[in-house]
């Protein structure tokens, strides 16, 4: 196995993870908080996606599909204390939106060279990423960070644990 190789299996994990504790949710669900304050599932979801749009595009620019229109806008930091569920999209709109986003995040990792994994990671990044091949492992983990969250939102609706 190579670095891709391993990078691509723990992003994998993660989006089963993920892809498994959001199946059975509904579109009125992704905008339970748990307790105030904590950013709903939706919110999150847009978080991601646009997170991981940025991260990548920053290691090779303008290589990421391009996001939904005003999608950026609806999920920025401004965004995640509204409750309005007609501001966000659909759980279906983030399910596209993740699954373009992943393609060209793997179209990206295909092209890069083990040499290219150990570059320094760009510069908005290194305070927290030291090289390219954190960034491409960041987006597992991230998403795995945030399916821990959503876990919780799943027991307060009285779903049974799924793993």
């Amino acid at each position: 196995m190579n670095a891709q190789q391993a990078l691509k299996t723990g992003i994998a994990s993660s989006e089963m993870v993920s892809d498994s504790y959001l199946k059975d949710l509904t579109d009125s669900e992704l905008m339970v908080r748990v307790v105030p304050g904590i950013n709903h599932i939706a919110w999150q979801l847009g978080h991601l996606i646009v997170g991981e749009h940025d991260m990548i595009n920053m290691v090779r620019p303008n290589s990421m599909p391009e996001l939904p229109a005003g999608f950026r806008e609806k999920h920025d930091r401004g965004t995640n204390t509204s409750d309005d569920a007609k501001a966000f999209c659909s759980k279906a709109e983030y399910v596209a939106a993740m699954k373009k986003q992943r393609a060209g995040t793997l179209a990206v990792l295909d092209k890069l060279s083990e040499a290219d994994l150990d570059q320094p990671a760009p510069e908005p990044l290194r305070n927290f990423l030291k090289t390219v091949g954190e960034v491409f492992s960041m987006q597992g983990s991230h998403w795995m960070m945030h399916a821990g969250q959503w876990a919780v939102v799943r027991r307060k609706l009285g779903r049974a644990p799924l793993f």
